[in-house]
């Protein structure tokens, strides 16, 4: 039978695993419509190349913030709790993706849409 120890062990390696899991299928989702979708709907004058390079510069952008979020995160986690952190990303992540979906085109605002 496995101990207390190894029990809060176990748990704690599985809300890691679902949150890294629920985090990457993130990036796979933005970094396949970058390539795809976003490239001509928010970079759409000019070369197709530039484009497309544009629109993974910004998955980019949020590829290489995550060690702040995660030292800032890490930090809060240790402080008030990582269970509530973990929900927090999660809801961060989910609504600013819904988000991206909200944002108008290059044909609606111009060059205001990437920015």
């Amino acid at each position: 039978m496995a101990s207390p120890n190894e029990k809060a062990i176990r748990k704690v390696v599985m809300a890691s695993v679902i949150g890294a899991t629920i985090e990457w299928y993130d990036f796979f989702l933005y970094g396949v419509v970058a390539g795809i979708v976003f490239n001509k709907l928010y970079f759409p004058a000019g070369d197709p190349l530039v484009a497309t390079m544009l629109a993974y510069t910004t998955f980019a952008v949020g590829f290489l913030t995550r060690p702040l979020g995660g030292v800032i995160f890490g930090h809060f986690g240790d402080r008030i709790g990582r269970k509530s952190m973990l929900v927090m990303t999660l809801m961060i992540m989910g609504v600013s993706t819904f988000l991206i979906g909200l944002v108008p085109t290059y044909d609606s605002i111009g060059l205001w849409a990437p920015v």
